[in-house]
């Protein structure tokens, strides 16, 4: 499948959707360039989602981005199984700011083993401040350590990454 917006910008598609045929007992990726990309391997300028996802918001089983969720997760702000950036969550979470049940940071890292500079606050915690009152005040007061909580407690809006991976097929149908 392979579906392009005629609307363009700056010689970006709009909405890119490709995904990978069966071509001659192989299969071909579907790579999907846009400024909104779906695909086996998506680079979206705005918004990316795909197997590989590359863009501002990236969502994909290794994602790269500026707000990336991911198995693998790189950007500013991540959210993963390994998750990497300034602002780092997920089970290994490796960033300034860490939250995770591995947390290593550069500044504060909350989590199961938490090993940061400054604060730290879990069950092995070690920094300067580890488990007493200015860590506690620092990961309690701090806005990433709450969104974190709040995006990680049992993913809550998982119903959303459902809803984009619908998107491909309702095109698809939409097109026969």
């Amino acid at each position: 499948m392979n579906y392009q917006s005629k609307l363009k910008w700056l010689g970006l598609p709009l909405v890119h959707v490709c995904c990978g045929q069966q071509d001659n007992s192989r299969r071909a990726r579907g790579i999907a360039r846009g400024w909104i990309a779906v695909g086996d391997i998506a680079f979206g300028i705005l918004f990316s989602f795909g197997g590989v996802a590359v863009g501002g918001i990236a969502i994909g089983g290794a994602s790269l981005g500026l707000f990336s969720i991911g198995g693998l997760a790189l950007g500013l702000c991540s959210i993963g199984g390994l998750a990497v950036g300034v602002y780092a969550a997920g089970g290994l979470a490796v960033g300034v700011w860490a939250f995770g049940g591995g947390a290593y940071a550069l500044r504060a890292a909350y989590g199961g083993h938490a090993i940061a500079g400054h604060y730290a606050c879990g069950g092995l915690a070690s920094a300067a401040h580890a488990n007493d009152l200015a860590a506690k005040n620092y990961i309690k007061t701090h806005w990433f350590f709450s969104f974190a909580r709040w995006a990680l407690n049992g993913m809550k809006y998982s119903w959303l990454c459902i809803f984009l991976c619908l998107i491909p097929v309702w095109l698809n149908r939409r097109k026969s």
